[in-house]
């Protein structure tokens, strides 16, 4: 999570408005998941793939770290597709290759196209789009919060896995896992203790439900819009083409 942010801050479209790089992000995907062409789906891909290392130049070790557990999942998720299990046998399912195709490519490209969105925008960017556009302050005050616990679930993790190396707590893989175990029992009344800290502290500032947060309003550029639209089009006369 703490590179997803520092890239989110660092990278060089980080002050391109909010509603192109959501024009683009979420328009892709739309022609990711409708378009009957898988290879539509892949150029999609490509395309957001382009956009994230050249474009906005997310280093490609942190890309390809954000994005290597979700293919992981992903990649499970296919071989049930191929593969059918009976009573004594396994075997190929018919038209398994052919579905796990299809429905790889589309999940492949809409990960491209929301890691492009993460790597790119901050989320007190996002909340602040979330209000804009008329959502309840209280749910983009929530989503702040729940994204804040995260990193905070995260630290505590890791503090606490940093003091059981340093006890020797990983000498061995029967200590490892004793180990795990025990920071597993003891992870969340820590974190929500930190938390219920954290909101004293807050209420001892003055906070009545309301975080600001910087995050200044860019406005979008005409051209950057159609530029974007036009790419889009393009994209799915292709796929509608290959269909």
């Amino acid at each position: 999570m703490s590179h997803i942010d520092t890239s989110a801050y660092l990278n060089r479209w980080r002050k391109k408005s909010l509603a192109e790089k959501l024009l683009l992000a979420f328009g892709m995907l739309l022609i990711a998941i409708s378009v009957p062409s898988w290879q539509a789906a892949l150029l999609v891909a490509a395309l957001m793939i382009g956009a994230t290392l050249f474009g906005a130049r997310v280093a490609f070790p942190l890309w390809w770290k954000t994005m290597s557990v979700p293919i992981g999942f992903l990649f499970v998720g296919l071989l049930t597709l191929i593969f059918q299990v009976q009573p004594w046998s396994v075997s190929i399912a018919p038209h398994g290759l052919e579905l796990a195709g299809r429905v790889g490519a589309r999940a492949f490209a809409g990960l491209t196209c929301l890691l492009f969105l993460a790597l790119t925008t901050p989320a007190a960017d996002l909340v602040a789009g979330l209000r804009r556009i008329g959502v309840p302050a209280e749910i983009a005050e929530m989503t702040l919060l729940m994204y804040g616990f995260v990193f905070l679930l995260i630290d505590t993790a890791e503090t606490m896995n940093s003091a059981q190396a340093a006890r020797l707590g990983h000498i061995n893989y029967r200590r490892r896992m004793k180990s795990l175990g025990l920071l597993i029992a003891n992870l969340m009344p820590r974190v929500l203790t930190r938390a219920r800290a954290l909101e004293i502290g807050l209420a001892a500032r003055g906070w009545h439900g309301e975080l600001r947060v910087l995050s200044p309003v860019r406005g979008a550029s005409p051209l950057g819009l159609g530029v974007i639209l036009a790419l889009e089009v393009v994209v799915l006369l292709i796929g509608l083409r290959m269909s």
